[in-house]
């Protein structure tokens, strides 16, 4: 079995969870930020949360391309 191939796909499965993670809960944070009252710019902070949400969805969607043997062909 080869051992180093099996922990670059553990190393990088991590560092993708984890940075979807992240990246999804900053949208969820400036989403919030945006929302408060006494916010100066809410559209500049709305506009970098969608950004992130957009960024986490383009990440799942290549995940899911990258899974799904019909899309490879």
């Amino acid at each position: 079995m080869k051992w180093l191939e099996l922990l670059q796909v553990g190393g990088v499965t991590l560092v993708a969870a984890v940075t979807l993670v992240v990246l999804y809960s900053l949208g969820v944070r400036l989403t919030a930020i945006a929302g408060d009252a006494q916010q100066k710019s809410p559209v500049l902070v709305r506009s970098l949360s969608y950004v992130c949400f957009g960024v986490c969805a383009v990440a799942v969607l290549f995940g899911i391309y990258l899974i799904v043997p019909y899309f490879g062909k």
